[in-house]
């Protein structure tokens, strides 16, 4: 093959590549959304009630005594609706009652072992001593249900409960099934609450925020439920820092483009001292450190942050708690000296700014 021929298989390989990502990418970002409960601007979700414990029903007289304790003394700990528990436990064994293989003892033939059917791997790394024994033992079930708990926790409940059954057992029909027993065992209407990442408590802006900063977060609140595409500026998906300064530039304010930019770029603010607006910073992705971080969110305040963590993170753009291990630090863009003068100048235009 010549070289002209190898350049044009090679322009026309990269044609039909980029055709297929924009043909099948949306359709993965909409499946994604679809299977995990978000809309893109969709309403709010009430998720102050996700973790309440319901009476019992007369279907619940069917669980063995000591399972039941169980179900619910974990639900009161992990914030887990207790019947949601007691639904994995029935159709997982049957609440222990089963003889099958890995019930008891050993693994059945996917490797999972013990009455809420933990795979050895996934029980090392989230097992709960729950009997204070200094024993975390998978087949005991005062172990294994704090665990499942744990796990569900892990994955997003209670807030997002059909997404973290939906971990626990990679199957629709196993989610339905679940909820299925969970609503027999519960006295009285249950519906698991299955948060779309807009959160209603979160919707509030920050009362003691100027005018100008509740603008800037209030557009990038208004981006929760669209998807993170790394490089994306926006409108449909956008990367963590071109999250930050698209809201920005919503007040009037150009920052940088790139986290890495953008950490220079504001006065540096203690831990502890960080107000609405303010910019956080992690010591996350590749080729970062603690004096070069890669990943950014904005402050909200209580500790919360809007922030555009990742294409497979659900929610993708949300409303989290930026008080995680791998926090840097803080800067304040409002402060730096490049944007003094045009703050001073938008605060006057604003009403109470």
């Amino acid at each position: 093959m010549t070289p002209k021929r190898v350049l044009a298989a090679c322009a026309l390989a990269a044609a039909a590549a980029l055709f297929v990502a924009l043909i099948f990418v949306p359709i993965l970002f909409g499946a994604s959304q679809f299977m995990f409960g978000g809309t893109v601007n969709g309403g709010c979700v009430d998720t102050a009630g996700a973790g309440a414990q319901p009476a019992e029903a007369g279907d619940a007289k069917s669980i063995p005594a000591d399972y039941l304790g169980l179900y619910q003394k974990a639900g009161k700990d992990y914030g887990i609706p207790w019947n949601v528990l007691a639904g994995i436990g029935e159709v997982e064994t049957g609440h222990g009652t089963s003889n099958a293989a890995g019930v008891h003892s050993g693994e059945n033939y996917a490797g999972a072992g013990g009455p809420m059917q933990f795979l050895a791997p996934t029980f090392a790394s989230f097992a709960v001593d729950g009997n204070k024994d200094g024993k975390k033992n998978r087949y005991d079930p005062a172990d294994a249900i704090p665990t499942a708990a744990a796990y569900l926790k892990h994955n997003g409940a209670p807030q997002r409960m059909k997404t973290a059954i939906f971990q626990y057992n990679h199957s629709w029909d196993y989610v339905n099934l679940v909820l299925t027993w969970a609503k027999r065992y519960a006295n009285g209407d249950f519906e698991a609450v299955q948060s779309n990442g807009v959160n209603c408590e979160d919707n509030d802006l920050p009362a003691n925020a100027s005018a100008l900063v509740q603008k800037i977060i209030a557009f990038a609140l208004a981006q929760r439920g669209k998807p993170y595409v790394f490089g994306a500026t926006g409108p449909d998906a956008w990367d963590c820092s071109s999250l930050v300064q698209a809201a920005y530039r919503a007040a009037g304010l150009p920052i940088p483009r790139t986290t890495f930019d953008q950490w220079p770029f504001g006065a540096k603010i203690s831990k502890g001292r960080e107000q609405p607006g303010d910019l956080v910073f992690f010591n996350s992705g590749p080729g970062t450190s603690a004096d070069n971080p890669g990943h950014v969110g904005m402050v909200i305040g209580k500790g919360k942050m809007i922030v555009a963590s990742c294409s497979s993170c659900v929610p993708a753009i949300g409303v989290k708690t930026y008080k995680r291990p791998d926090w840097v630090g803080v800067t304040r863009p409002l402060a730096s000296p490049k944007l003094k003068g045009k703050v001073t100048q938008l605060a006057a235009q604003q009403p109470g700014g």
